[in-house]
């Protein structure tokens, strides 16, 4: 094995790949630790991050996340569960979405988490039964508003917009005679989250101005006592060429000074970031191997054992159209990229296509092949169960260690939840 290989603190990914088997996730803990260390040095200290584990689910991450100093902002009982199982207290956790269950919301009275953040006014009515049914305290909440502003630099905009999520600020505006028949329930705060992808912090505290200001508005309005606003966060990370990592030192300058102001006027309100991509994205890096190297019309095409199944994110989708993921030979990192390559998974469908006529060194059956910056969004939104082939391994890298995090899907773990029903193919008379 050349020196050249590629490495995780210091472990050949080859030695890796070939204990945990591919397509494989390998994360790198390190990457992990430097990016929380980064965030806490820049940002102002009474900013509590916590973690959206919809970015990435593992136990592990969250609780290495949690370990660092992240809370958990959740959006499922299976993700509470996985944040209370990685150490996360339940007064550092709020869940969010905008199609609770009563069975959600019961969940999170159980908990006891830190509010529950209401998307509608008639989730609140529901937050209000379960409560009533609960006989305890009132249940906080923290009701997400849909701003009147627009916001600009979002790669995926979430707010300002018609949107499913949150309550139109006009409505959250005039709510009080709701409250009012709602004794259940909390106000406790606000909560707006306007796009991801954020590339210029400048938009970043545009924002955070504008909800922070809006907070305070509302709260007057309403008479409620501003005791928590979670102002989002969307912090963007790099994958395309043109593209820059966020000025992270500017946006904690300027955020440090804007919050310093908030401060002299609620010295007891909880400011919340929430951030998933941000924390995770650069961890993580999906591993594949070479099957197959064909030529098809005059374009060389790399043939993978793993491909858009476990990472949809690096088909291209939205803005992500027609751009590729930073990709690597990871046997030849450094070797001349001068041949032209399109890297294809192993799915019956043309979308399947990772990387379109990528610049890589000259690539053989059984190579493997990294997409960087994969730790966000991979197994979770993509379609792992097409062609039956199940979710990839997990492996996260600490201390110089590799320590398995997710097994791998068998034949057997897919069929187990299958019940087999026989009937007369003979139709009814």
């Amino acid at each position: 094995m050349s020196e050249g290989t590629a490495q995780v603190q210091g472990i050949p990914v080859e030695t890796i790949a070939d204990e945990f088997g591919t397509p494989l996730f390998i994360y790198d803990a390190d990457s992990l630790a430097d990016t929380m260390h980064q965030l806490k040095e820049v940002l102002p200290v009474d900013i509590d991050i916590l973690y959206s584990l919809k970015a990435n689910p593992n136990i592990s991450i969250c609780s290495f996340l949690h370990r660092a100093g992240a809370g958990a902002e959740v959006s499922s009982v299976t993700e509470l569960m996985t944040a209370l199982r990685a150490g996360v207290d339940p007064t550092d956790i709020i869940f969010l979405g905008p199609g609770k269950t009563r069975a959600d919301l019961v969940a999170c009275l159980d908990a006891g988490i830190h509010a529950v953040v209401c998307e509608s006014l008639a989730e609140l009515r529901l937050v209000d039964q379960a409560g009533a049914a609960r006989g305890t305290a009132p249940v906080p909440v923290l009701l997400r508003v849909n701003p009147a502003f627009h916001s600009k630099g979002s790669g995926l905009a979430m707010g300002g917009k018609p949107r499913q999520f949150g309550i139109d600020e006009e409505q959250v505006r005039a709510c009080r005679p709701l409250l009012d028949e709602l004794p259940h329930i909390d106000v406790k705060g606000f909560h707006a989250y306007m796009g991801t992808r954020f590339l210029k912090h400048q938009d970043v505290v545009s924002n955070t101005e504008q909800i922070l200001t809006m907070a305070e508005s509302i709260a007057a309005v309403l008479g409620v006592e501003l005791a928590t606003v979670d102002f989002g966060g969307g912090l963007g990370v790099p994958y395309f060429d043109n593209e820059t990592d966020l000025d992270i030192a500017a946006l904690g300058r300027e955020l440090t000074q804007l919050v310093a102001a908030f401060r002299d006027r609620n010295p007891d309100c909880r400011l919340i970031m929430e951030l998933g991509r941000y924390l995770t994205a650069r961890a993580g890096t999906y591993v594949t191997r070479a099957l197959y190297v064909k030529e098809s019309m005059g374009e060389s095409f790399v043939v993978a054992d793993g491909g858009t199944n476990h990472h949809m994110a690096a088909v291209g989708i939205g803005s992500f159209v027609k751009r590729n993921f930073p990709v690597r030979h990871l046997g030849r990192p450094n070797a001349p990229a001068d041949r032209t390559y399109t890297v294809t998974g192993p799915l019956c469908t043309p979308n399947d296509t990772v990387v379109k006529r990528a610049a890589l060194p000259e690539v053989r059956p059984g190579d493997l092949l990294g997409i960087d910056r994969s730790g966000a969004y991979g197994p979770t939104a993509s379609p792992g169960l097409f062609l039956s082939h199940g979710y990839p391994a997990e492996v996260l890298v600490h201390a110089g260690r590799a320590a398995l995090v997710r097994d791998r899907d068998t034949p057997e773990d897919l069929l187990a939840r299958q019940h087999l029903a026989i009937f007369d193919p003979e139709p009814a008379r």
